[in-house]
């Protein structure tokens, strides 16, 4: 389509999915105020990182503007008299690197584009937004039947993905959602089998499938429109919120979350199978399965989002099972996605962990046995199974379907080829992930994203995926006693001692040159020498819930 023939200026080949990480490595002070230096790491590789400088104001802003999470996030309070006093900046500094902890290992807001811009300004500069409105302005310009009704801010956690909700001047009382999607780093078909995709995608009639009405791709972009679902997603049905909130108010800290009965259990997780079944029959990989990717009408799932596997988006869950080497196929992805999904669809949330060996009471045996074979040490360490082992077990092979038909995607043979060799770039590049060599040296992949490896690890999407079990066993306990050490009131009074002699030491050797870069920067005010009260040590990795 015309409307969209030019690439768009925002697309960055970043993996939004790989985790920053930052520490606040040292701090400096100015006539007026203070600031801190921080490191900011993508993923391992220590290769991957920079600095930027933020004052205390800086975290006040961004603390405000997490304040729909409902989260009590812990930012160091304001103080008007002595913040410039050396050990209150130490403190402060203290309860800032929790602050940015608590923020960095959770899974919603470390991927909100607020907190990205704050720690990586320098790739995520664009306005989004307006990208997406220009789009989306030339794509009405092209077709006058279709009309805005409201813009959804913040409807969804992919920073390049915005969403409008619209109408269809010939059927004003039907809704429709309108998404703007940026290609992603799993985008390996050419342009032209992409285009054939999304034209398959569009035409499928098909359950268990959530149907496109509309889609167009550019180089750079895509442009979708599909039915509005006015009850939202399974997952706002799980914590029981309106679907057009703010994801972050919907999902970060949810009050009436709750499981869903176990014929409901039974009856979606079936027909969320047989999804997974049509797709992999016909080829067409997908990796995106989550609770907020099925909705349900009139009491049958329908996956959606479909297309996100051809648009080459990374799945939410990446972070997850690219540290689980025995998930290496599209198919153990959405198998081990699976598992997730129906360990929230019992609990009311997502697993605080993998593997999971031990569960509350569940409705069910059955519903145990089948997330054991998915989540435990030993299925993460042997392998899962496949999606038609899972539908012949006891919790789903009595459910009755109302389509006993046998379903099936007509792929034609020159697509069927392309969406093959795509699949298997897309493993490939997860394999490579996933590769360690012996001494813990990541081999990267061409998107620059880290590998992961066998072990326990948690499911928080936002945690750096890990080095292999040994080296990361040996790294834990080296960090929690050199957190120890560093955390001790003796090491503290030393570290201050030598703070001081250092600091008189340098002012008495080099006073001319002090003298001299004190009248250099008489401009902006005068700085004292960076100060580092504590040694740096990378955030930890606690458990939470991760969507």
């Amino acid at each position: 389509m015309s409307f969209m023939e030019k690439p768009s200026p925002g697309r960055l080949l970043l993996d939004d999915t790989v985790p920053l990480t930052a520490v606040i490595e040292a701090s400096q002070n100015l006539q007026s105020h203070t600031e801190y230096i921080v490191r900011v790491q993508r993923g391992v590789s220590s290769e991957n990182s920079w600095q930027v400088i933020r004052r205390y104001s800086d975290f006040d802003v961004l603390n405000s503007s997490l304040v729909v999470c409902g989260i009590g996030l812990p930012l160091p309070p304001k103080k008007l008299i002595g913040n410039m006093d050396r050990e209150f900046i130490a403190e402060r500094q203290r309860g800032l690197q929790a602050f940015l902890d608590s923020i960095t290992q959770h899974p919603l807001l470390s991927s909100s584009l607020t907190v990205k811009k704050f720690l990586d300004p320098n790739n995520y500069s664009a306005n989004y937004t307006e990208i997406a409105l220009q789009q989306v302005s030339m794509f009405f310009r092209s077709d006058l039947k279709w009309e805005v009704l409201e813009p959804l801010k913040d409807n969804g956690w992919r920073i390049r993905k915005k969403y409008v909700l619209i109408k269809n001047k010939e059927q004003p009382k039907e809704r429709y959602l309108l998404s703007w999607v940026d290609l992603g780093p799993d985008k390996f078909l050419s342009d032209k089998d992409l285009q054939s995709a999304m034209k398959l995608l569009t035409s499928l009639s098909t359950p268990y499938l959530c149907p496109l009405v509309f889609s167009s791709t550019s180089e750079s972009s895509a442009l979708l429109i599909r039915p509005f679902s006015e009850r939202g997603s399974l997952r706002d049905h799980i914590y029981k919120v309106k679907p057009t909130e703010s994801y972050l108010k919907k999902y970060c800290n949810p009050k009436k979350s709750q499981g869903l009965q176990l014929q409901h259990i039974k009856l979606y997780g079936r027909q969320i199978l047989e999804g997974l079944k049509l797709l992999h029959g016909s080829g067409v990989f997908f990796g995106h399965l989550h609770a907020s990717n099925v909705i349900v009408d009139d009491g049958v799932c329908r996956l959606i989002d479909v297309e996100n596997g051809v648009l080459g988006v990374p799945s939410v869950l990446r972070p997850a099972f690219a540290q689980l080497r025995k998930i290496n196929t599209t198919e153990s992805i959405d198998v081990f996605c699976f598992g997730h999904l129906l360990y929230e669809m019992t609990y009311g949330r997502p697993p605080d962990g993998i593997p999971v060996d031990q569960y509350p009471a569940v409705p069910d045996s059955a519903v145990a046995s089948v997330l054991q074979s998915i989540l435990s040490t030993e299925a993460c360490k042997n392998g899962m199974p496949t999606v038609s082992q899972l539908i012949q077990t006891p919790l789903f092979s009595d459910v009755r379907l109302q389509h006993s038909e046998k379903l099936q995607i007509k792929v034609p043979s020159r697509l069927k080829e392309a969406l093959k060799a795509a699949k298997e770039s897309l493993e490939r590049r997860l394999q490579e992930e996933q590769r360690v060599s012996l001494t813990g040296v990541l081999r990267t992949s061409p998107a620059g994203t880290g590998s992961g490896a066998d072990g326990v690890v948690n499911i928080n999407g936002s945690a750096a995926r890990q080095p292999p079990i040994k080296l990361k066993i040996h790294q834990h306990r080296r960090l929690t006693r050199a957190r120890s050490h560093h955390g001790s009131e003796e090491e503290r009074k030393r570290r201050k001692v030598l703070a001081r002699k250092k600091s008189r030491q340098s002012a008495y050797e080099n006073e001319e040159d002090v003298s001299v870069r004190n009248n250099n920067n008489s401009g902006s005010g005068a700085s004292s020498p960076p100060t580092c009260p504590s040694s740096p040590t990378p955030p930890s990795t606690t458990e939470h819930a991760p969507f």
